[in-house]
């Protein structure tokens, strides 16, 4: 992405703290964290919450994946989430949320229904 450096959108997520000097053109730019930096900044952050489970990134992929699932999104709106090239990949997910006839959400248990375009 050669505009990356100076994209607001590139630096809103991770960004890195300092500039640093871009190799290939000698200017001072913003570049994103390293991914392993952001895996250890979720790692970290995990264990200071006293989770006894390892948090990885790939963790909050699957919370992720599982909440929307539990939220009603179909498999095939998740696989387009996901990157899935095949919807078998994306089923995998519905082991977690598998709660037998009990498990299911009927649409009087969503009531009031959500505001469409509310945060």
């Amino acid at each position: 992405m050669p505009e990356a450096a100076t994209s607001l959108a590139w630096h809103y997520i991770f960004p890195v703290f300092r500039p640093c000097t871009d190799p290939a053109t000698g200017r001072q730019a913003l570049y994103h964290l390293h991914e392993a930096a952001v895996q250890r900044a979720v790692h970290d952050t995990g264990h200071a919450a006293g989770l006894a489970r390892r948090v990885t990134c790939h963790t909050l992929r699957q919370s992720f994946a599982t909440h929307l699932l539990e939220a009603g999104t179909d498999l095939w709106t998740l696989q387009t989430l996901l990157g899935h090239g095949d919807v078998r990949t994306t089923r995998i997910y519905t082991y977690i949320i598998d709660g037998g006839p009990l498990g299911v959400i009927g649409p009087l248990d969503r009531w009031p229904p959500p505001q469409r375009g509310a945060h």
